[in-house]
């Protein structure tokens, strides 16, 4: 790979990751748009590695006080003093609950290798427009007095079988469990921190997934590239975190629902018209 493709697929996969605009749906367009050569599984388990650093850190805090919980359920006591009175162990459980549909059907998918079927322009067009749309919807009409701390089970699985759909590319994953987190009532900012947060579990999922395979076909080369990748990705990811939750602090989600529907119109226009 040459360093320009790295550079532009960190980057794409670091800015969009957390911004709901679907990172998955940008990453197969840039070899379809560009010409260039599909960038293959070690380079994609990369760029998600550095966006995982990135939320690690940035919701460090956060992800300080769900460790403890995870180990103070498994009986560690010192871990388990630390979170008494705390809300982390409601969290902690609230997302295991919310990732489990993900673990389950993306791992049917890789188990029969469907996951690549809907890998195309068509869908991420469609999907763009559709989810656009109710995002939409979902940020206009949702209340806005929920927070995590407020996050049970049942508002926790519904976002979960919610997130189920960013298996389709161009849905989602950080816009579709936004729309569903404000549809259940939670503020922007609460619904965009559940949502970062629980991109952690499911980074983790689908990087053991493909990982293992990815570095099978792995050489040094390809190694370097990859480090190089999740580097600028994470440095990208952190800057699109900030800016989010700098902007939904002030601002609707409407700039990225008007930014999905003229993608999605400008794809169908590509496609007609044979470009893509």
């Amino acid at each position: 790979m040459t360093i320009i493709q790295i550079i532009v697929l960190a980057l794409v996969q670091g800015i969009t990751e957390f911004l709901p605009i679907s990172s998955s749906g940008h990453l197969i367009l840039v070899p379809v748009l560009t010409g260039w050569p599909d960038q293959g599984l070690l380079i994609d388990v990369a760029v998600h590695l550095g966006t995982l650093v990135a939320v690690l850190t940035y919701f460090w805090r956060d992800t300080r006080g769900l460790a403890l919980a995870g180990l103070g359920s498994i009986g560690i006591a010192p871990a388990r003093r630390a979170i008494e009175g705390s809300h982390y162990q409601k969290l902690f459980w609230a997302m295991v609950i919310a990732t489990i549909p993900m673990v389950i059907v993306g791992g049917l998918m890789v188990a029969t290798d469907t996951s690549d079927l809907l890998r195309n322009a068509e869908v991420i067009a469609a999907t763009s427009i559709i989810f656009g749309i109710l995002l939409y919807i979902a940020d206009k009409r949702g209340a806005t007095h929920k927070t995590t701390e407020q996050m049970a089970i049942k508002p926790a699985l519904l976002i979960g079988l919610a997130q189920v759909l960013a298996l389709i590319p161009g849905t989602s994953r950080s816009g579709v469990t936004m729309t569903a987190a404000r549809m259940l009532g939670f503020s922007r900012i609460e619904a965009a921190r559940f949502s970062m947060l629980l991109s952690i579990p499911a980074i983790l999922a689908s990087g053991t997934a493909t990982g293992l395979k990815a570095l099978e076909e792995a050489n040094a080369a390809l190694l370097g590239d990859a480090a190089i990748a999740a580097a600028l990705s994470c440095v990208a990811a952190l800057l699109a975190i900030h800016f989010l939750m700098r902007w939904l602090t002030h601002a609707s989600m409407t700039v990225f629902v008007v930014y999905r529907i003229l993608l999605g119109l400008g794809l169908f226009a590509a496609i007609g018209s044979g470009i893509v």
